[in-house]
């Protein structure tokens, strides 16, 4: 049955309420909504690609890092709970930024999230190729780039699939594929942590110590390079904010998502880096975790002698081969719908082409911003695959920069949007000072990753006798403000102010697609004198 296509959809936009652009509403409870968080953020891939990473730069200070890296993601994420609160948008940091700062900053905000997600997705489809040869003993089919390249491109494929079918089976499918990872990731802490303290785990492990908590003595650089690799492994829980339209509690389920999944996500993250670190210490030989072979995967290298080689620890060393397997395919998914729900939101406001804002009519999904999303991502994939291997490592490395653009923009937007709003110290405390605190920690981040980044030391590529991380990271930016130019002279409405400005403009669906009509200026002043007393 084809949804109804009401004449207007939206008045001027008041606390709690969105423009509808066609999204099924009430798909997703609050457990859902954690769940697609936490998956979003693919704990145990994340995990195994970076925490060797950490501990190079560390020590046994990781847990440390990981601890202090959870502050600024819970003070962005009560920032996106605030302002999804005041108007749940599947936009969000396209429509909060927009809304606080003026169109351009707002496009950058939705560019800012299309290219983290991009990029990400050509790393994420790399790993699910790998494990799903390793998974069935293909390990020759694994070390191949080409045979790689053609799994990561069918999970890519699969997955955008999925996403168009609806959000529910989306939803139904992560909570397996987060259980699978859960169990597996707490038997790896246990055997690793009962084995550490019966004195039967291998030659250079540590007993853990309340010292490993705290980041004291630890060198400006290498805190540097620690914290911008544990930013990254925290990314991605905003994807429960992106399906607010689709939620039961649009105005405080996917906020109450996105700050829970946070606290999961600390909890996680230091139990298993304390077991790993005590397990394996952090020797530069065998499975120390200071060997840099290890680096790239160290659930790989620790996976069979933490687990042991009887009948129950084969399974859970197979299963910790599928928890990363399915930990990157269900990111693959939970990075395909926050990206294709934010195109739609650029579309419905006319930021982007029309043709990004149509709805499935009996799966209620954006269908060209997802398909869109699918296929964008096999081409960058494949494409740096061809050009080469190390651009695609420098890539993936690169997303740190664009994470801490949008994140920090985000906590800006709350600050600013709430500044002339705020009625008790609840308010000055969640509105302002956290969100605030959490922008300036960002633009912290991303200033020093510039800096880090840029050394043509770092990473595995130099460009101009720049750090070719940077040049991604810098470029990526750049390209959007090309496009925002351009976008600007063929569609000027937007950028005019005359779809988005404080609420105000009517947007319709029609045929499937949602549009935002040109505000009224009646309607420009009513908004702005509500909004701005």
């Amino acid at each position: 049955m084809t949804r109804p296509s009401p004449p207007s959809l939206a008045a001027p936009r008041v606390d709690g309420a969105a423009v509808d652009k066609g999204l099924k509403t009430g798909a997703l409870g609050l457990v859902s909504s954690i769940v697609l968080a936490v998956s979003s953020t693919a704990p145990a891939y994340a995990l195994a690609a970076t925490l060797g990473f950490v501990v190079i730069a560390v020590g046994v200070q990781a847990p440390a890092i990981m601890l202090l890296a959870f502050v600024p993601m819970w003070l962005i994420a009560v920032a996106y709970a605030e302002l999804n609160r005041r108007e749940p948008d599947c936009g969000t940091t396209f429509t909060w930024a927009a809304r606080a700062f003026g169109p351009r900053t707002g496009w950058m905000g939705g560019w800012g999230i299309i290219a983290a997600d991009v990029i990400v997705m050509a790393n994420l489809a790399q790993i699910a190729g790998s494990y799903g040869y390793r998974l069935v003993g293909l390990d020759g089919l694994a070390e191949s780039a080409l045979w790689t390249t053609v799994a990561g491109v069918a999970w890519i494929a699969v997955m955008t699939w999925v996403c168009y079918r609806g959000i529910e089976p989306t939803a139904r499918l992560q909570r397996v594929l987060l259980s699978v990872e859960g169990v597996v990731l707490v038997a790896f802490a246990v055997y690793a942590l009962v084995k550490v303290y019966a004195g039967t785990a291998p030659a250079g492990s540590l007993t853990p110590s309340v010292s490993w908590l705290w980041p004291s003595g630890i060198g400006w650089p290498a805190l540097t390079e620690a914290v911008l690799l544990a930013i990254f492994i925290y990314w991605g829980w905003d994807s429960a904010v992106a399906v607010d339209e689709e939620t039961a509690d649009p105005t405080r389920s996917p906020g109450r998502a996105a700050i829970v999944s946070t606290v999961l996500l600390v909890g996680i993250y230091t139990v298993v880096s304390v077991a790993t670190v005590a397990f394996a210490g952090v020797g530069t030989e065998g499975i120390g975790l200071g060997n840099e072979a290890n680096a790239e995967d160290v659930f790989a290298a620790l996976g069979a002698t933490v687990f042991g080689d009887d009948l129950l620890g084969r399974v859970f060393e197979a299963l910790l081969i599928v928890s990363v397997l399915t930990s990157a395919a269900a990111c693959t998914q939970t990075t395909i719908l926050p990206t294709a729900r934010g195109t739609l939101a650029m579309a419905a406001y006319g930021a982007l082409p029309r043709s990004f804002a149509r709805i499935h009519p009996r799966h209620l999904t954006p269908t060209v911003s997802t398909v869109w999303m699918g296929v964008v991502s096999i081409a960058f994939y494949v494409g740096l695959t061809i050009v080469s291997e190390n651009v695609l490592i420098d890539s993936i490395t690169a997303t740190g920069m664009l994470i801490a653009f949008y994140y920090g923009l985000t906590g800006f937007a709350c600050a600013w949007q709430f500044r002339r709003a705020v009625h008790g110290p609840r308010d000055v405390l969640m509105r302002f000072l956290l969100p605030l605190l959490g922008g300036l920690f960002m633009l912290a981040v991303f200033v020093l990753a510039c800096v880090e980044y840029a050394d043509p030391g770092y990473g595995e590529t130099v460009v101009g006798g720049v750090g070719g991380v940077f040049v991604v990271g810098v470029g990526a930016l750049l390209l959007g403000v090309l496009l925002m130019v351009v976008y600007s002279r063929v569609a000027p409405a937007f950028f005019r102010g005359e779809t988005m400005l404080d609420g105000a403009g009517d947007l319709e669906l029609a045929d499937g697609v949602a549009t935002v009509a040109p505000a009224d200026p009646d309607d420009r002043r009513r908004a702005a004198a509500r909004d701005h007393p």
